[in-house]
């Protein structure tokens, strides 16, 4: 009996489509990205969680969650324009990081730092944070930090790894090889009534 071919989800444009026959494959490379983050509270766990989503803007979109890497010609876009380019219940690839608390006035902290190459054929780097005790500033600029020293390795940039950030960070723009770092934070303190507190911030990828 011959193999059958396999029939792949439909998706919204964004998304390969179609059929998929034996011995051929699709390869899934985002094209665009954009970055997004929330904070939400809720009695549940899980609702707060939405809540995050939902300021996100992202609430309608199955996330998986994919390791780090900025791939070779991925062009960052606003939300505003990412949200338009998918649909309702759509199967989204992003990287994301989240944290939650039910203690009050606990304060909490979720990032995802980038790094770019300048050669739009070499890959870049994405990374995720979170933490406790640490401000929007703190987490974002450690996430930041993160991902631009894995694409400086990477790239053959020598650095000296106990340095401030903020001095490795124009020796990464001055070589060259790295155009931009950035990062996306939330932070919020946790409810004063221990209600669960979520902070969320993803780079969401469109194929």
């Amino acid at each position: 009996m011959a193999d059958e071919p396999n029939l792949s989800p439909q998706t919204s444009p964004s998304q390969p489509n179609g059929i998929t026959l034996p011995g051929q494959s699709v390869v899934i490379l985002p094209k665009k990205i954009f970055f997004t983050k929330g904070v939400g509270v809720h009695k549940e766990r899980l609702g707060s969680f939405e809540m995050a989503l939902r300021m996100a803007g992202i609430e309608f979109l199955n996330l998986i969650l994919v390791s780090s890497i900025f791939p070779p010609g991925c062009k960052k876009i606003s939300k505003e324009e990412g949200v338009k380019l998918v649909q309702p219940g759509e199967v989204i690839f992003c990287v994301y990081d989240r944290l939650e608390t039910n203690e009050p006035n606990r304060l909490i902290a979720a990032s995802v730092g980038a790094a770019i190459p300048a050669d739009e054929t070499q890959y870049g780097y994405l990374s995720e944070h979170h933490g406790f005790g640490e401000t929007e500033e703190k987490a974002g600029e450690y996430a930041e930090d993160l991902a631009a020293s894995m694409l400086a390795t990477t790239l053959g940039i020598e650095f000296d790894p106990n340095t401030a950030w903020s001095e490795r960070e124009q020796l990464y723009k001055m070589s060259g090889k790295i155009v931009k770092t950035m990062n996306m934070t939330q932070s919020a303190i946790g409810h004063k009534d221990g209600l669960w507190t979520t902070v969320f911030a993803a780079g969401v990828f469109i194929t």
